[in-house]
């Protein structure tokens, strides 16, 4: 069985969304003759913890944790959280805070740390990565970003020990959708490119998780046009097994967005139609399983909503899917054309109906209408009609299943068997 050294910044018990992909592909590897050695961060300070993905962990899996830097726990002292309080993702980038500390904080963030916060992870991680090689007959190594300091890493030992490199890009590097409305300057965006293409350059092959964003860096790097691929972030079947909805009260129609919720995302024609709705007579609930930016709570508030909305917050993985099986609908915000949000598919196996927001994102109005799960609005879109439709969006299982994991791990290991041979 050939050997693969799998580079993720995050590991359980870390419930960050971004793991779930390397998680379950790791999984199923061995199935499929490739055996994993995880290099990892020895530990995840920011991200909510959810000690149920150990559970996936094959104990038979080596994993190696190299010391990281985070610069968090300086963040929370300079804008005054105390040590014990959690930061909130969708906080750190929010454009509602507009005092000195925070400012201040976002340009050192989008100017300093090039590429991303955990660039302090690089060094002590390509350390332990020399040693992991020396030790173990390695014949491919992946990267999975962001953080994209991970790809730094891979490339860095691809080079060394001349060993096929694969990064996989679950969102953007340069002009990752987060990083709009901050200030870059010159020199930063110049040291980031170069980094970007470096890693490119160095890539045996190149996964994206979107078909759009494929095509994006196509466009930027034609040298990739060969040597790259798009498998879709998926879902996973196991997941679903034995859960069932426990929905008790039918009197209410519950609306549910999972995940990170940010400024830029604010569907705020959405708030008006349900607000509307409800002077006629309907009722509903709102749940956000998450993280909220403090402008989704202000337009909450604004249009009245407050008292039928539950912030429920962070939930371990199991439990989340099965508030998704309770809901009457599913909300996302895919924001832009490149993004195709990781809890879409999760959203698709539920078979709920899915409002989804995003501008001129064609890759998941086709993907919804594939599988007749929902509606994908721009955020200046009356969606009324979502609302009066809903019911006719039944998802076609044997459409979704191709997103499950397992057949995606096979795709992946047809890739790593084609750059190997």
């Amino acid at each position: 069985m050939k050997q693969l050294l799998f580079i993720t910044y995050f590991w359980p018990p870390s419930g960050k969304a971004t793991l779930h992909w390397p998680l379950k592909i790791i999984k199923y590897l061995p199935d499929n003759n490739w055996q994993p050695i995880v290099l990892t961060a020895d530990e995840d300070t920011f991200t909510q913890k959810d000690f149920s993905l150990l559970e996936d962990i094959d104990p038979k899996l080596k994993v190696f944790k190299s010391k990281t830097y985070e610069p968090f726990n300086f963040y929370k002292k300079f804008i005054g959280k105390k040590p014990e309080e959690k930061l909130i993702a969708s906080e750190t980038i929010s454009l509602e805070n507009k005092s000195l500390t925070h400012r201040i904080s976002i340009w050192i963030r989008m100017n300093l740390f090039i590429p991303d916060s955990r660039i302090g992870w690089y060094l002590s991680a390509v350390k332990t990565g020399e040693k992991i090689i020396s030790n173990n007959k390695i014949d491919a190594i992946v990267t999975i970003g962001p953080p994209h300091s991970t790809h730094l890493i891979g490339k860095k030992l691809s080079r060394k020990f001349n060993i096929p490199f694969i990064p996989v890009f679950i969102d953007p590097w340069v002009d990752i959708i987060y990083y709009k409305g901050f200030k870059r300057s010159r020199l930063t965006l110049k040291i980031d490119n170069k980094l970007e293409k470096s890693v490119l350059e160095q890539s045996s092959h190149t996964v994206f998780v979107t078909e759009s964003m494929k095509e994006d860096y196509i466009n930027k790097h034609h040298f990739i046009k060969d040597k790259s691929s798009v498998l879709y972030w998926g879902y996973n079947e196991d997941d679903f097994a034995n859960l069932k909805s426990t929905r008790t009260n039918m009197g209410e129609k519950v609306l549910v967005h999972a995940g990170n919720i940010f400024d830029y995302q604010n569907p705020e024609n959405l708030w008006k139609v349900i607000r509307s709705r409800i002077d006629g007579g309907e009722k509903f609930r709102i749940k956000f399983l998450g993280t909220i930016a403090p402008l989704i709570r202000k337009s909450i508030e604004q249009n009245g909503l407050t008292d039928i909305t539950e912030y429920i917050g962070f939930l371990p993985y199991k439990e989340m899917l099965r508030e998704l099986l309770n809901t009457d609908y599913l909300l996302v915000c895919a924001t832009e054309k490149r993004h195709v949000p990781g809890k879409l598919f999760e959203y698709l196996r539920t078979g709920k109906p899915i409002i989804a927001f995003g501008q001129d994102n064609e890759e998941v109005e086709n993907i919804l209408k594939e599988a007749n799960a929902g509606m994908l609005f721009k955020y200046d879109d009356d969606v009324n009609i979502f609302f009066e439709s809903a019911d006719q969006f039944n998802s076609d299982i044997n459409r979704i299943r191709k997103f499950n994991r397992e057949m995606i791990t096979q795709q992946f290991s047809n890739i790593l068997n084609r750059i190997y041979s």
